[in-house]
């Protein structure tokens, strides 16, 4: 990506306008701190700091549990499906679990649209990262199919790093896989939403901070492991499966950082949930023949 021009300041810092008396006045802290933001790449210009992390961590944790609560409940007073019967069915207990990821989801952008507005006036998609692909000896729609048949390769990577790596225990996720109708909710939430707020979320609106704080390369590397462990749970007991899975999210955070866009690494997230899901599909003959299903 090339380096924006940046433009000069009134006063050149190497001389400083005289006061009065005829001495160099010293430079403002207004002048100090725009010479500073105008170091910063553009992309990593993010409006927002540490402490604004802080409380969408607070958020994101208090109202994940809200939800999960609430659609629980929604489902007693509606549907008479008591908590204690939850577990019991695949089929209730992924629709719950998709349907409060799926609010979390929509209440997660709309904390971060408030946010963003409130540090800054421009259109939000632009603020956090969503700009438009500029690449370089082809055209945005090539770049596109380029970035989408990337992440394709990165899942089939993975899938062949995991045979290898094994797992010793049963996934959690894995128990959501042995119903049809938790299966196609969990490929609309995946291929529909996941990449869509994920990149949002880690991509658009993490990795700026620390990379603007702690260096690109570890801006890449912290955002890939938070990605990573982000998904813990649904993975536990899978170790080499989660550091694969950080793996990903670093792959996807350079993507992002190669190109200055969160739309570049939507794309590679798209690709890569987009065929692992197909895989599974027709493994499974259309979801017809489900693994532990009888």
């Amino acid at each position: 990506m090339s380096t924006p021009e940046i433009p000069l300041p009134p006063n050149d810092p190497a001389e400083p306008a005289a006061d009065s008396t005829g001495n160099a006045a010293p430079a403002s802290a207004a002048s100090e701190a725009s010479l500073a933001e105008l170091a910063v790449p553009e992309d990593l210009r993010a409006p927002w700091s540490w402490v604004d992390l802080l409380f969408f961590v607070l958020f994101s944790l208090a109202s994940s549990v809200v939800l999960t609560w609430g659609v629980a409940l929604g489902a007693l007073i509606w549907f008479g499906v008591r908590p204690w019967d939850i577990d019991k069915s695949v089929g209730t207990k992924a629709t719950i679990l998709v349907v409060s990821q799926g609010l979390w989801s929509a209440a997660s952008l709309l904390y971060l649209f408030a946010v963003v507005r409130m540090r800054h006036s421009g259109p939000f998609w632009r603020t956090i990262g969503w700009r438009k692909l500029h690449p370089r000896n082809m055209t945005p729609a090539a770049a596109t199919l380029v970035y989408v048949l990337g992440g394709v390769a990165l899942a089939v990577a993975i899938q062949i790093a995991s045979l290898l790596v094994g797992k010793k225990t049963s996934l959690p996720i894995e128990e959501l896989f042995r119903d049809r109708r938790s299966v196609m909710l969990l490929m609309a939430l995946g291929i529909l939403v996941a990449p869509l707020v994920e990149e949002t979320i880690f991509r658009g609106y993490i990795y700026p901070v620390v990379a603007r704080r702690f260096g690109v390369v570890t801006g890449i590397v912290a955002t890939g492991a938070l990605f990573g462990m982000a998904h813990a749970v649904q993975l536990w007991g899978g170790w080499g499966q989660i550091a694969l899975l950080i793996i990903v999210g670093v792959v996807l955070t350079y993507v992002r950082a190669r190109t200055g866009t969160v739309l570049a690494s939507y794309f590679f997230h798209l690709g890569y949930n987009t065929i692992l899901f197909a895989g599974f599909y027709f493994a499974t003959g259309g979801l017809h023949h489900l693994p532990g299903s009888s």
